[in-house]
């Protein structure tokens, strides 16, 4: 009987809550379209309220149980061009995940529509879109700034590919971009998405370039992994649009592939494993190099790593460059202060390996060169923004039986050897210049005033007899300096840099050029291919003293009108300082032939250093009052009135005497 009174409660029981759910899906069916059309008339209010635009879908219907259809959609900004416009959208809805919040698409179908960007004399179309002018702050924006990185990372990463259906057919869809007359259309023939493989065919259009490009391969945006290739239908190579005109950078490449593996939440960080390549990567722009720069192939393999307070490259990632190899590690971190961090390590490889595998056009001055023997390659950097002179950087290489036996383009030898040099100037070859005993201006290194050698030394590279061409804390000095100040405020030029960019270089400044400087500084310091005197001879009669001066020997006879050891202590001070900016060696004189007084300042503490590094004597300085008289031929590039008192013969005798008494003999 007992049992009887439960079965029949129990059936009740369920008959009513079949009919509850009965009641739901068919209030649910019932009001499902009103509810859409609330939910567009919501979007369309916030679209007028915070981007000052109008959204507008002619038509709008559930059809099936979480299908949709939209007809006649529109994103157009007030006084612009319209932004988005798509004729024909169908989309299913995973109701479940609406439940607890969130959107994920299943199904999409979308035909005939486009995107437009559009710069005129009002400005970009889609400008308003990039800041949310609405100053109220969501909850979830204040959770976003709670979270950290990770977290935030995920969660973003996840709403995005819920926006990914698993099944997809795109037809007919446009980008237009029109950016003051530089027209570019990317028209998405069709794209298709179906049992995780992934196809679309796209056709690009700018002026007479057209090209057609294909990517394609797998794509699973639930769980994350995907593994595709970009490259173009034909064989062609696929050269990037827009960019030329708009910032005048050629570039282009056969295929790109991309490779995700692994994005998971693991205790609270977030990991983000895959791999990315190029094929015949090429790039030209008159900043990186004068020739198409190419990469025959690269290849990157990540591991990212997203915590609480920090971001981090693992150093289990690799970079591979052709035959280079090079093991990266990079980290942001505000745990406590700000703090940058980076690593590299070159493997243990064979040196020819390296020649061959750097990048076609960048380093034309390395073209045929053949070394032998290994290296690897180590740089620690550290910068901590509370404590900026605190930065470390530390770069060593480690060689086992390095050698050149071969050079490329740039023969070294030749220093040790009679030569002629010929300077570029704004891109025009100047007059040959013989650095040899052919020619009378040349000055051996021992005729050569040592007030002369020392001033240049002491103002351009003190240590240049010491170091091996680089001096690390002069790179380590010039980076705070560059940081503090936000620019390029300080280099770290060494004489053997200065002597390898004027002998062997351009005057181009371009990353090519650099970077073949740092390289041929180190090949020649390290193989001891010329005497640190032979090289600092060479620089002081190659190096522009002045307008088309070359050399320390025109550069005496020009200003003085005498022998390069005939020169004072205050003539050679003068002449080391103009060495930076030659040609304007005229500003720092006035109207009277005299050195202004900023420039006095400058050539007095020069000459403070000299002497408190023993390179001249108190005596050296007796009637040397840091005024020169210019009696050569660079007198008539001076704006001089021909009365003036001062000569080379007047003598100051105050000075005179206020120096001897201050003299040590």
């Amino acid at each position: 009987m007992q049992k009887s009174r439960i079965k029949k409660i129990s059936i009740r029981i369920l008959i009513i809550i079949t009919v509850l759910i009965a009641l739901g899906f068919a209030g649910f069916f019932a009001f499902r379209n009103m509810a859409l059309e609330k939910a567009i008339a919501k979007v369309s209010d916030k679209m007028q309220r915070d981007y000052n635009s109008t959204f507008t879908v002619a038509s709008a219907r559930f059809s099936g149980f979480s299908d949709i259809e939209m007809h006649g959609i529109s994103v157009v900004p007030k006084n612009a061009d319209t932004l988005i416009s798509v004729k024909e959208l169908k989309t299913s809805i995973n109701l479940s995940k609406i439940l607890v919040g969130d959107v994920q698409l299943g199904t999409l179908l979308m035909k005939d529509g486009y995107i437009q960007l559009i710069n005129n004399k009002k400005g970009w179309n889609f400008r308003r879109f990039i800041k949310n002018n609405n100053p109220e702050k969501t909850v979830e924006d204040t959770e976003d700034k709670k979270s950290g990185y990770a977290e935030r990372a995920y969660r973003l990463l996840n709403r995005a590919l819920n926006l990914i259906p698993t099944d997809m057919e795109l037809e007919n869809l446009e980008l237009r971009v029109n950016d003051k007359g530089q027209a570019l259309n990317l028209n998405l023939r069709q794209m298709k998405l179906a049992n995780n493989e992934l196809q679309s065919d796209i056709t690009v259009k700018q002026d007479s370039l057209s090209q057609n490009w294909t990517v394609e391969g797998f794509a699973d945006p639930r769980n994350i992994k995907a593994d595709l290739e970009f490259h173009s239908a034909d064989t062609s190579r696929i050269m990037v649009p827009y960019i030329n005109k708009r910032f005048n950078l050629k570039s282009g490449f056969d295929a790109i592939r991309l490779n995700v593996t692994n994005v998971a939440m693991q205790g609270g960080e977030l990991y983000a494993d895959g791999a990315a390549s190029i094929k015949n990567f090429m790039v030209n722009h008159p900043k990186i190099a004068k020739k198409d720069v190419v990469i025959d192939s690269a290849r990157f393999e990540y591991h990212m790593l997203f915590g609480d307070d920090f971001i981090r490259l693992d150093s289990t990632s690799v970079i591979q460059l052709n035959k280079i190899r090079f093991i990266p590690y990079a980290q942001y971190s505000i745990t406590n202060d700000t703090i940058y961090a980076m690593k590299a390590h070159i493997p243990k490889m064979r040196a020819q390996d390296f020649i061959v595998s750097l990048p076609r056009g960048l380093f034309t001055n390395f073209e045929g060169m053949v070394a032998e023997g290994n290296f690897s390659y180590d740089l620690d950097f550290l910068y901590n923004k509370s404590n900026p002179d605190g930065l470390v950087f530390e770069s060593s290489l480690t060689k086992e039986g390095l050698k050149v036996i071969k050079y490329g383009e740039a023969n070294l030898s030749k220093l040790n050897t009679a030569f002629t040099y010929r300077a570029i100037d704004n891109d025009r070859l100047q007059r040959p210049v013989v650095v040899g005993p052919s020619n009378p201006y040349f000055t051996p290194l021992d005729e050569i005033s040592p007030f002369l050698r020392n001033a240049v030394l002491t103002s351009e590279d003190p240590s240049f007899f010491r170091h091996m061409g680089f001096i690390p804390e002069a790179f380590r000095q010039s980076i705070i300096k560059n940081i503090k100040t936000k620019r390029f405020a300080r280099g770290a030029s060494t004489i053997s840099m200065q002597l390898v960019k004027n002998v062997f270089l351009t005057r181009e400044k371009t990353l090519s050029r650099k970077l073949e400087e740092i390289l041929l500084v180190y090949i020649l310091e390290n193989n001891r291919i010329a005497s640190k005197a032979r090289m600092f001879e060479v620089y002081l009669n190659v190096i522009e003293w002045g307008p088309d001066v070359y050399g320390i020997g025109e550069a005496s006879d020009f200003y003085f009108d005498k022998h390069p050891s005939q020169l004072s202590l205050d003539e050679s001070v003068y002449l080391a300082s103009i060495v930076p900016s030659p040609k304007k060696f005229a500003w720092r004189f006035n109207g009277q032939g005299q050195l202004k007084e900023y420039a006095v300042k400058h050539d007095n503490y020069i000459k403070d250093i000299m002497l408190r590094r023993g390179l001249i004597t108190p005596v050296d300085t007796i009637a040397q009052n840091g005024q020169v008289y210019v009696s050569g031929r660079a007198r008539t590039n001076m704006n001089i009135k021909e009365d003036t008192s001062f000569s080379k013969d007047s003598l100051d005798f105050d000075e005179f005497f206020f120096n001897l008494g201050n003299s040590t003999f």
